[in-house]
């Protein structure tokens, strides 16, 4: 259970890293926001697997986990913009993206990056 690796920021040091979670704190479906460092994270568990966004809305800065998740659509209760949490791909508008943190799963904890993945760097 878990992500993988591989798909993670696998090239980040360890140090990189903050436990925000044990493995089994979220069911599949469920979202919770935690601080990490200054910054607001959004921890989304889809299938198995962990995805971690910047917790704020990139439209008008409301706190995701105060949305909706239907399967994997995320929608902001502030104006209904949604998202992918598979990949933090707009849904609408399209043009939208959420900033996606790494996540590995170690020792039973979850742990996300202090800072976000390069955009460019692939989703799973």
């Amino acid at each position: 259970m878990g992500t993988p690796e591989a798909s993670s920021g696998e090239h980040l040091p360890d140090d990189e890293f903050v436990a925000v979670a044990a493995d089994d704190e979220l069911w599949d479906g469920e979202m919770e926001a935690y601080d990490v460092g200054a910054a607001e994270v959004l921890l989304v568990k889809l299938d198995g697997e962990y995805r971690a966004f910047d917790g704020i809305c990139p439209h008008q800065s409301v706190s995701l986990v105060e949305g909706t998740l239907d399967g994997a659509t995320l929608t902001c209760r502030a104006h209904e913009w949604s998202f992918d949490v598979r990949s933090g791909a707009g849904v609408n508008p399209r043009t939208a993206c959420l900033v996606r943190h790494a996540v590995r799963v170690r020792d039973g904890q979850v742990l996300v990056s202090r800072t976000p993945l390069p955009a460019t760097e692939p989703a799973h």
